[in-house]
């Protein structure tokens, strides 16, 4: 009976957001709790889980689980030294294994190593043993860096954005260690680097151009031999030397196949890369055109400061922007800012407060708003995602009403993918003129399918979809969009350990 070992490790950075990510941001479990937590929630080790606890030849080895309860800053030296030396102790303590499947996200970045996924990976081998299989699983936004390629025997990406198949990739992350097992697959790996990072609607895999791409992934994942495939657009705000666009197929032995296929991938998605950057609306010009909307909800996309992309949360600038025009429609935000909620909770439901709220840790974008307040509701910040039904914290949180401003301010920052936030706050988003939405996209029923008109704000943060004004400096050049001209001409790079051993 093969015994399979499970850990996880997932994050996502902003390397421009200037506050830090730490040790405690993270959500751990160890042994059998990992178990246990992800038999309650519709995540990647949950779906494996599912394949292996009903496969009677597969005894499950659980090690270490840790998960960034948001999206943050770059994670610190001390905080990462800590978290691998966790998660590698728990490999060693597993004993003797027959496999490994590990679920990552692919875009964390820590102080002291721009590739902490490939780190742990590389560190695995070492103490695992290089004949056992490891099979991870990753977001498409994550970067896949020729040292997680060279360490495992095959990756499983999402296909979804917005993400809705984080169960189904564990599900298919299982099969594929299924047929390595024991029906003797030979995982081959063919990649392409496309020098192209990506950011707009078109990215939507129900709707958009990226569709293309998805479609025939799916596609080469039902072939007879086909294993994995997918296209992997990166974080493009993890500016790290390896970030960009990847393709990959990954075939039981049949590298010509494989490599064929990865260029087929890479080419679609080239095809279509002019599309894939989102039109922005100026900040000034955001504001008069959500005024000029007489009836139903506006709904204005802060993607620069969302919370789930890696942002701080705690951009001001549509609201002062809001102020300084005299817009007097009913509103309603999210802002995380933990001087602004002590003071609520000092002055109690009910009370006056004067407070300022934005800029509590990205202060070099985003000044203190000064606002004279009412205290509407005090909390503890813990409730559920509407999305997934996944525990959140976000500290202690205050509602705030400052004229015709309403705020739902937390302590530490979130993701705001949904409407979870508020309506764990008591504030319903179609009682309001307009809404701050603090996340690229969301699913469609959550804003899109009902609001009067939902705009593409070009504000200020360091997730903005404006990705020229964030300051890369690390990531390979040229690269589209921020270089003129951009060429591309195939190159695959062929991994496959199994096939050297």
């Amino acid at each position: 009976m093969p015994r399979v070992l499970i850990a996880e490790c997932k994050q996502e950075v902003s390397t421009f957001n200037p506050a830090p990510s730490r040790y405690k941001d993270f959500s751990v479990a160890r042994g059998a709790a990992l178990l246990e937590h992800h038999r309650g929630v519709r995540e990647e080790v949950g779906g494996a889980l599912s394949v292996f606890e009903n496969d009677p030849r597969i005894t499950v080895v659980p090690t270490f689980g840790m998960s960034a309860n948001t999206s943050g800053g770059v994670l610190t030296t001390e905080s990462f030294k800590r978290l691998s030396a966790d998660f590698l102790d728990g490999l060693a303590d597993a004993g003797s294994v027959d496999a490994a499947y590990f679920s990552l996200h692919g875009a964390m970045q820590a102080e002291n190593e721009d590739d902490p996924e490939g780190f742990l990976l590389e560190e695995a081998r070492r103490i695992l043993g290089e004949r056992i299989s490891f099979v991870v699983s990753l977001d498409l936004h994550g970067i896949l860096t020729d040292r997680m390629l060279r360490h495992s025997d095959a990756v499983v990406a999402y296909h979804t954005y917005p993400h809705v198949d984080f169960w189904e990739t564990g599900e298919r992350a299982g099969w594929l260690m299924q047929h390595i097992l024991f029906d003797g697959a030979r995982p081959v790996t063919a990649r392409v680097k496309i020098p192209a990072l990506v950011r707009g609607n078109e990215l939507i895999t129900e709707t958009g151009a990226i569709r293309h791409c998805i479609r025939l992934a799916k596609e080469i994942e039902a072939e007879s031999g086909g294993l994995s495939a997918g296209v992997m657009w990166g974080n493009p705000f993890t500016d790290v030397p390896e970030l960009r666009t990847n393709s990959f197929v990954v075939m039981d032995g049949d590298v010509d196949r494989a490599q064929g296929l990865a260029v087929e991938l890479a080419d679609r998605f080239w095809q279509h890369r002019e599309r894939m950057q989102v039109a922005l609306t100026d900040l000034e010009e955001s504001i008069r055109i959500a005024a000029g909307v007489s009836s139903g909800t506006v709904v204005l996309m802060d993607a620069a400061d969302a919370t789930s992309s890696g942002a701080s949360g705690d951009s001001n600038a549509i609201l002062a922007e809001m102020i300084r025009q005299g817009y007097r429609g009913r509103v309603l935000a999210p802002i995380f800012d933990p001087s602004a909620v002590r003071k609520a909770f000092a002055a109690g439901i009910g009370a006056p407060v004067s407070v300022t709220v934005g800029g509590a840790f990205d202060p070099t974008r985003f000044r203190p708003l000064a606002l004279d307040a009412r205290v509407r509701l005090l909390s503890d910040g813990k409730f559920r995602s509407e999305s997934f039904g996944w525990p959140w914290d976000a500290g202690d949180t205050a509602v705030l009403q400052a004229d015709n401003l309403t705020l739902v301010v937390g302590t530490r920052p979130v993701s705001l993918f949904d409407r979870s936030f508020f309506y764990a706050h008591g504030q319903d988003p179609r009682r309001f003129d307009t809404v701050v939405v603090k996340s690229p996209h969301c699913e469609p029923h959550m804003f899109a399918d009902w609001c009067a008109k939902l705009i593409d704000v070009d504000a200020p943060g360091a997730t903005s979809a404006n990705l020229r004004s964030l300051g890369h400096v690390r990531c390979p050049r040229p690269i589209f969009p921020l270089d003129a001209g951009v060429a591309f001409a195939p190159v695959v790079e062929v991994f496959g350990r199994a096939l050297s051993l």
